[in-house]
C-alpha cells in the first residue's frame, strides 16, 4: 500500500489538503496549515476532497485550524470530508464544530 504524502496549500481564499494524514506526519501538516492560515487576507474554505485515508488525529488538527484562524477574526469552512471523516467527527460529538461538514459532496 501506497501512502501518499501529505500537503497543504493555498489558492486564492482555498485551503487544500491531499494526501495522507496521521500520528506520524500531523505536526508538520498542522504547523504548515497554520501558516498558510496565518498568512491568508480573510476567511478560507478548507478542502479536503483530495485527503486520504481518515485518521482521529484529523479531527485534533482541524480544531487547531479553527482555534488558531478564530483568534485571527478568521472564519473556516470546510468542504469535501469523506464519510469516514464525517462520521468520526459526529462520534465524537464535533460534527457541529466543523461548518460545512453535514453537506454531501456529489458524486
Amino acid at each position: 500500500m501506497t501512502v501518499a504524502p501529505a500537503r497543504v496549500e493555498i489558492a486564492g481564499d482555498t485551503l487544500t489538503v491531499s494526501g495522507d494524514i496521521g500520528p506520524l506526519n500531523v505536526l508538520p501538516v498542522r504547523a504548515q496549515g497554520e501558516s498558510l492560515i496565518a498568512a491568508a487576507g480573510g476567511d478560507l474554505s478548507v478542502d479536503l476532497t483530495a485527503m486520504g485515508a481518515a485518521h482521529s488525529v484529523v479531527l485534533s488538527l482541524l480544531l487547531c485550524w479553527q482555534r488558531q484562524a478564530a483568534s485571527q477574526g478568521k472564519t473556516l469552512v470546510f468542504s469535501g470530508a469523506s464519510d469516514r471523516l464525517a462520521s468520526l467527527a459526529s462520534l465524537s460529538n464535533l460534527d457541529d464544530q466543523f461548518p460545512g461538514f453535514r453537506e454531501k459532496t456529489p458524486g
